[in-house]
Order: C-alpha cells, then structure tokens, then sequence
C-alpha cells in the first residue's frame, strides 16, 4: 500500500474507491481508537493497514479467506480487524455525517435544497427502502426469502436532496414490504407526534396556502399529510401527470444514493455482519459527499435547464434490487389531509407560481 500510494496515486484510487486524501483524512481521525497496545508477543497492526484492509473487503466484498494471502493477515484476525474498524468509523462520524435533523430549522435547511435542487416545496427527504443480499441465516425459514427469489434484509433510508442518507432502519427482513418497516419505526412514531422537528406549515413560493412539510416516497406507501406519493389511479388528468413528474424528479434522489452505495461497496453477507457493514458504507458514502462530491458527480443522475434527464453511471454497474412493486400487505390507504395536500401540489406544479418551463414536454399528452 505505500509503494502503491508513492508511486501509482490513480491504482491507489482505484483499489480503494477513494482518494489518498480521503484516505488520510479518515485514519487520522480514527487512528486513536485502532490503536492497540504493544506487548512481549506480538506488535500489534498499525492502524493504516487496518483501515486499508477494511476500505479494501467493503468495496470488493473479497472474502477474509482470500483476502489473508495478500494481506499477511490470518482471516480470523482480518474479522475482527474489520469490525473494530466498522466500530471506529462509526462511533466518529456518525453524529457529523448521518443525523437527522432535531429542530425546524434543520428540516428547513433539507426542504430548501429540494426547491432549489428539484424545484419541490415543503419536502425534507425522499424515502425508499432496497434489498441487501446476504446468505441464508440458518432455520430462519422464509423471513429473509423476497419475491425477487433470494435472501436479504431491507436497507430502508431517507435521503436529502443531495443524495446523503438522513436516516437508515436495517432492521427489516427481506419479506417484508418497506411500508411495514416504515409504519413500525421510530422515525414515524415522531413524525406522528410531532417529536421529530418538523417546521410549522408554510406557503409554496408565490403561493397563499400554508402547507405542511413532508416526505415523498412511492406508491406502497400511505398518502398523509406528512407522506406524499404520486397518482396511482390508472387514467390520469394532465394535471395529475405534471405532478407525478415533478415528484419523481424529488423522489430520484433516493434511487440515486442506492445506486451509488451498490455501485461503490459490495456486499454479502449473514445479517449479523451486514448490518454494520451497510451502516458504515452509508457513513462513508455521506462524507464524501459533504466532503469529495466530485468524486460521484459523474455517477448521479442529471438534467440541464431543458430538463433533460441525463443518466449516471451506477445505472451501468451492480446495483441493488428495487422492491417498490413489492405488495404484500395490500394497497396503502390514503387519508383526507395527505389527498389535500397532493391536490394543492397538482395546482402549484401548473400554476404560473410553481411551474417549471420543461414539464410540458415531459409528460405523455
């Protein structure tokens, strides 16, 4: 890894899927919780070989048995290296990078990039859930088994405007839908009673009508005031497909984050290790977003001023499997306050006050 790093920083690159400077930037701030005693047995890893190590197993998902002959390091002692280094990664960044808002003016902040970003008011966060594939846990029966025919826990996330996870629940089984993992949460039970922050209702720009603040996810989640999904009814107004446009285009940015993480880190294994595993790529993946966005930039999807949708590049690798058509719970129900909300989205997205100059030519007529 030093000859690499001195004489080839591009391979250096490649084969850790991130910089030298991010590289340094994250073992100096994790070196003091890697570092072990020295005793008469044996001297201990030094911290920049573990950090590498375990960088190195979460990008190309290699086995520690195959991984312990390039290494020189047994498999056994390469485990417990990586989940010391998950630990240390995690325990450091995770209240700077992946902590989600406690106070209004936080959401604020969130909702404020989907207008200037995605040109969508009142939204905090896009949510979705993905399957994670691992082995199949033993007498487990079918509760890890998906619809898609192989074995995984749910990765269900809420992602800001600039692809960067808010929160992440990893507690679901594969046959789960992620609308149940959703209205089984923590993170709903505060929406609900308000414990979570939200700022109070304002107006769509240019608009008179105060509006609650919300998430956007698809169709198998409930509608409500603070859940918005697009029309789902099978003949729509054109109206109501502006709208379905205009909330996609806020609702990508998760299937975008998803795509990156699959694209950059592998992963497959029991749910007992994956977990963490999952949480320290979703912490990774955020700091070089706030920290090295350019090194993703050219995987995102984007548009131009014309709204032209220009796919990124994950689209072109591994990425995970989608279970939005998943529905085995039944439809999700709407309520009267979510529908007034969407109702009021549909008029401002083809009112002069709301409407974008593109998204005529977007929708089918």
């Amino acid at each position: 890894m030093v000859e690499l790093r001195r004489e080839d920083p591009g391979t250096f690159k490649k084969f850790l899927r991130m910089s030298t400077e991010m590289y340094d930037d994250i073992l100096g701030r994790v070196r003091h919780r890697l570092v072990k005693q020295h005793t008469r047995y044996r001297e201990p890893f030094d911290p920049g070989l573990k950090l590498a190590a375990s960088l190195r197993h979460l990008v190309s998902g290699v086995k520690y048995s195959e991984m312990q002959y390039s290494w020189r390091v047994a498999d056994n002692t390469l485990s417990v290296v990586v989940r010391d280094v998950m630990h240390a990664i995690c325990e450091e960044y995770v209240d700077e990078v992946m902590t989600a808002p406690s106070a209004p003016e936080g959401w604020r902040q969130l909702a404020d990039g989907f207008l200037k970003n995605w040109n969508f008011p009142n939204c905090v966060a896009a949510i979705d859930g993905k399957p994670i594939a691992i082995r199949n846990p033993a007498s487990s029966g079918f509760s890890y088994y998906n619809y898609k025919g192989f074995f995984s826990i749910i990765l269900l996330a809420s992602v800001d405007s600039d692809y960067k996870f808010v929160w992440c629940d990893l507690g679901g089984y594969g046959s789960s839908k992620d609308a149940k993992i959703y209205n089984e949460s923590e993170f709903l039970e505060m929406v609900q009673d308000g414990s979570i922050g939200f700022p109070d209702p304002q107006l769509f720009p240019n608009d008179t009508v105060e509006m609650p603040f919300f998430l956007v996810g698809d169709d198998a989640f409930s509608l409500s005031e603070n859940m918005q999904k697009p029309y789902g009814h099978r003949v729509l107004t054109r109206d109501e497909r502006i709208l379905n446009y205009r909330l996609s285009r806020a609702r990508r940015v998760s299937e975008n984050a998803f795509g990156i993480l699959a694209n950059r880190f592998q992963m497959n294994h029991s749910p007992s290790t994956v977990r963490p595993k999952v949480k320290t790529c979703c912490i990774l993946h955020n700091l070089m977003r706030i920290k090295y966005p350019t090194m993703q930039n050219a995987l995102v999807d984007h548009d131009n001023k014309r709204g032209d949708l220009f796919t990124g590049k994950w689209r072109n690798g591994r990425n995970l499997e989608d279970i939005r058509n998943l529905n085995i719970n039944g439809p999700q129900h709407s309520n009267q306050k979510g529908n007034m909300v969407r109702n009021t989205l549909m008029h401002w997205v083809s009112s002069p006050a709301g409407c974008v100059p593109w998204q005529d030519r977007m929708v089918p007529h």
